[in-house]
């Protein structure tokens, strides 16, 4: 297991990883990490490394794109002081493209948001032990369709940065993939972006995967 003991562990995306947390601190008691993956990863840390005590705090807000994230990087990652930090953005950078065509102004592509969340890992490498990169997804299969190959060139990007600055890689994509081989996407995700509760167990499972969390342990 590569969480140490009383480490502070924070996730920081759009709507994915909020669902609904509490705001601004995004941790703490009646549903304040959300009912998705983040929440699900505090139970299983807290249900299997108790002795542990790691400190895991929500910080997704939806909508977010790369952009946004970068505007609140200071208040809500770097005075935040984190042991380990994971990052899963891309997701409405490459959405807004699709489903509002016409507000460019709204469009984050693959150039602006490479540049931005390179900078950002940069300049935040050095100050934490672990650094966690999620690729976006897009829960489906087909990978011809426009807005999964869009997606996938995105996930391209942060693989390339998750190598060149020595980041944990989770690979969302292909765990969603794994699922979608026996199961049709609706039943992960209406809308093939906000997963379901089985779709946040898939995401849950790849980072903890990466962290070397050990399933059967007692």
């Amino acid at each position: 297991m590569k969480l140490e003991k009383g480490q502070k562990f924070l996730l920081i995306g759009d709507s994915i990883t909020d669902c609904d947390r509490a705001k601004p601190a995004g941790e703490g008691l009646f549903e304040a990490l959300g009912k998705g993956y983040v929440s699900y990863i505090d139970a299983l840390l807290q249900s299997i490394y108790p002795g542990l005590g790691i400190r895991t705090v929500n910080k997704g807000i939806s909508g977010n794109t790369v952009r946004d994230l970068k505007g609140r990087w200071k208040e809500d990652v770097l005075d935040q002081e984190p042991d380990w930090l994971s990052i899963m953005i891309g997701t409405n950078d490459v959405w807004r493209q699709y489903d509002t065509p016409f507000i460019k102004e709204w469009h984050v592509y693959k150039d602006e948001y490479e540049a931005t969340l390179e900078a950002l890992v940069k300049d935040t490498r050095p100050l934490v032990k672990g650094l966690i990169l999620m690729t976006p997804f897009y829960i489906e299969l087909n990978e011809n369709d426009a807005m999964r190959h869009t997606m996938d060139q995105y996930g391209a990007v942060v693989k390339r940065i998750a190598q060149e600055y020595d980041c944990i890689l989770v690979d969302t994509q292909t765990a969603f993939n794994n699922v979608l081989n026996h199961l049709y996407s609706s039943t992960l995700s209406w809308d093939r972006v906000h997963p379901t509760p089985a779709g946040h167990m898939v995401l849950a499972k790849a980072l903890l995967k990466e962290l070397d969390f050990d399933w059967n342990r007692s």
